[in-house]
């Protein structure tokens, strides 16, 4: 155990830390959604301000960055925030798994579905953060519109600001810690 370096050693030596650093306001400005607004110490997370579904009989906590690697809201954080997300995710799963209810697990859904006319809006907290979905029926079997609004697309709009004047390696560090995944943008 001699050998080991001091944290503040090894800290400075990740090519994450106190690169892309995003502020709490700038966060929000940006409208930036899940993880990468949280990592910026913003504590938001529909499942806990918004409850849907059965998410108000789950005890979990909302990470923030720390800056406890390098800078509050820079891609180390978003890393590490989304590190400690999958504790959080497992013990709402462990919550989950003690509350099914014994029966049937598949649900009748009817061949030929037609929702009624009208339109309708949800927000669910995805993996990437708020993911909104709109729809408009017009009686038919196929939706008249369709928008779906995804945490990558949110996280592209900063990538431009913050990319100015950074290395090639620090593009790439910065744009896996937004985690940008394109399907998700182009739809």
């Amino acid at each position: 155990m001699k050998n080991r370096l001091p944290i503040s050693t090894i800290s400075n030596r990740f090519s994450t830390n106190n690169v892309g650093i995003i502020g709490a306001e700038e966060a929000i400005n940006y409208n930036l959604v899940g993880p990468n607004l949280r990592a910026s110490g913003v504590k938001w997370d529909i499942r806990k301000d918004i409850p849907y579904s059965v998410y108000s009989e789950f005890d979990f906590d909302v990470p923030v960055g720390k800056g406890e690697w390098g800078t509050v809201g820079d891609s180390m954080d978003r890393y590490m925030v989304r590190m400690r997300e999958l504790r959080e995710s497992c013990k709402i799963l462990r919550q989950a798994l003690t509350k099914i209810p014994d029966g049937a697990v598949l649900a009748k859904v009817p061949r030929n579905f037609k929702p009624p006319a009208g339109e309708c809006q949800i927000r669910i907290e995805s993996g990437r953060g708020d993911m909104g979905w709109y729809a408009v029926s017009d009686g038919s079997g196929y939706p008249w519109r369709v928008h779906v609004r995804t945490g990558s697309f949110a996280a592209m709009g900063i990538i431009n600001k913050l990319s100015r004047g950074l290395m090639i390696a620090d593009l790439v560090t910065l744009i896996a810690s937004l985690d940008v995944i394109a399907p998700e943008i182009d739809r």
